[in-house]
């Protein structure tokens, strides 16, 4: 018996009152906690998911038929699912890349340990910790066309007309949408850019400006390359998560004007809930599902990220 097994034994018999389990070794009765949360939110709602994709829904009798291709033929079929397939690929495009670069900007900046600059890092977790509902009621209020104060400041400038509406335009709304994603998640890939760039040995660097190299050079021929791992997982988990990108969508201009900011979650969400048709919602987010997997399992693959 190992020595943690005997210690375990030993304090079980000062306490008769515990459980015979928890002197065991086997990780088992350790591992049903986690186990069952997996289950019941993870594995069970797949399986859900996957038997209501099987069936239609009759609009005249309101009852679910068996019939296993009907909802995989209606999205071939489905404009607006492609339209949607479009808009969800162009928000986490553009999100991601203009997250990472102003991740690794701002990153760069903080890297110091200058006094003041401990608190700089530690408010770059302030947006995290609100709500995204909350953040884009905000983003809504500030992108009024007549009292938002963001919008005030661009007409200011001369960039917009007088009481022009981001939000309510198809070709501007995706970019106020944007802005509340970009504000609340850059500081996310901050802090992932800022662990990185604390990690890296000073030895190369140290090396490098003894042989006259520049700032930049360094950057694009040291920092870069050995942050490239780091910055793959990053990019990684964001675009998993801006995939499936619903809230600000949903709170700021609720797929409008039109179809404009339809993403793939927020046409699920809004069939589920307004047209209750649960097996096409139901097979609209497996389709969310199985485009992340191989997308992912793609990235993985060329920029070798081992998770």
């Amino acid at each position: 018996m190992s020595e943690f097994a005997s210690r375990v034994g030993t304090e079980t018999e000062r306490r008769p009152w515990l459980p015979r389990w928890l002197a065991s070794e086997s990780p088992v009765p350790w591992l049903l906690p986690a186990a069952a949360l997996m289950i019941v939110f993870g594995i069970y709602p797949l399986i859900y998911a996957i038997t209501l994709s099987l069936y239609k829904k009759n609009a005249a009798t309101r009852k679910m038929v068996f019939d296993p291709s009907h909802n995989w033929l209606k999205i071939l079929s489905d404009e607006r699912v492609w339209n949607a397939i479009y808009n969800t690929f162009l928000y986490t495009g553009v999100a991601l890349v203009i997250q990472l670069v102003l991740g690794m900007l701002i990153a760069l900046l903080l890297d110091s340990d200058r006094k003041g600059y401990g608190i700089l890092r530690a408010m770059m977790t302030l947006p995290l910790v609100i709500p995204p509902a909350v953040t884009g009621m905000m983003f809504l209020l500030m992108l009024n066309g007549s009292f938002g104060v963001l919008s005030r400041g661009i007409i200011a400038l001369g960039l917009l007309p007088t009481g022009f509406s981001i939000l309510g335009t198809a070709d501007t709304a995706m970019a106020g949408v944007l802005t509340a994603e970009i504000w609340q998640w850059t500081p996310f890939m901050v802090l992932i850019m800022l662990a990185g760039l604390r990690s890296l040995p000073k030895e190369p660097f140290e090396a490098a400006a003894i042989d006259g190299a520049t700032a930049t050079q360094a950057f694009f021929r040291l920092t870069l390359p050995m942050m490239s791992k780091v910055i793959a997982i990053a990019v990684l988990i964001r675009g998993i998560d801006l995939f499936r990108a619903f809230d600000y969508v949903k709170v700021m201009t609720d797929s409008g004007p039109g179809t404009a900011t339809e993403t793939l979650t927020s046409y699920a969400g809004r069939i589920y809930f307004g047209n209750a048709d649960f097996p096409y919602a139901s097979t609209i987010a497996l389709l969310t599902l199985v485009i992340v997997i191989l997308v992912s399992s793609t990235f993985m693959q060329v920029f070798k990220v081992k998770l």
